[in-house]
């Protein structure tokens, strides 16, 4: 009997959010949690997602989490050889095989390291990262660039609702080619910390200064990673 009063008190005042968010995190930092969290408080049922960076499709990943719970979004990743994998981990998903253009150029090299999270496009952060003890290049591809602005226009309505980005080094070149007028996506989550082998990873402050510019706020930071909300969106 005191069970079930409990409970109920419990349910009043502190009822089951429309979408739980209390699930196990798929992200680097918990970072999945924390955007659940703040679709919950929004009550937005309908979840979209662009993922730049895809990586591992269901390991320190930002998107598998809404995955599991029956949204669906688009993912692209440049390295070939995880395609496979994300095709059949993340088979409802769209994927797009292509890195993220910040200029006119329709392909770029790409540099593949022993560690997969470690691929970039950017070949001073290619350098940097092979004179790593324990890290190297494997090989340098050829691979097809599109713009964020393309990708959005073709596979969302309007644009997605949450965008995570972790592209290695060119985060911000492909923040600034964003379309923040035609697109004002409510998340964004964004890795924001100077890459390093060991755990002192300086933040990168371009990255918040200029989400700020383009009238977004900080939600939550990880350290790792910064989660950021359109104002307007927000606040309504």
């Amino acid at each position: 009997m005191i069970h079930k009063f409990l409970s109920k008190i419990k349910n009043l005042f502190f009822p089951k959010p429309i979408i739980e968010y209390r699930y196990n995190s798929y992200s680097q930092v918990g970072e999945d949690a924390i955007v659940a969290f703040l679709f919950a408080d929004k009550k937005i049922e309908q979840i979209t997602y662009l993922d730049l960076g895809a990586n591992i499709p269901d390991f320190s990943n930002n998107t598998y989490l809404f995955y599991q719970r029956g949204y669906r979004g688009v993912l692209v990743e440049a390295d070939i050889t995880l395609i496979p994998t994300i095709q059949k981990v993340r088979s409802e998903d769209k994927i797009i095989h292509a890195g993220i253009s910040t200029s006119l150029e329709e392909e770029a090299d790409f540099f593949v390291f022993n560690e997969k999270g470690l691929n970039t496009f950017d070949p001073k952060e290619a350098e940097s990262r092979s004179n790593m003890e324990g890290y190297s290049i494997v090989q340098t591809v050829k691979v097809p660039l599109v713009s964020i602005n393309k990708v959005i226009e073709n596979n969302f309505e309007k644009f997605p609702d949450f965008l995570s980005i972790d592209i290695e080094g060119l985060d911000l070149d492909v923040l600034k080619s964003l379309n923040f007028e035609k697109f004002p996506i409510p998340v964004i989550c964004v890795e924001s910390c100077v890459f390093s082998e060991n755990h002192i990873r300086p933040k990168d402050r371009s990255i918040i200064e200029f989400m700020l510019s383009q009238d977004y706020q900080i939600y939550a930071d990880t350290y790792v990673n910064t989660i950021f909300v359109n104002k307007t969106w927000f606040n309504n």
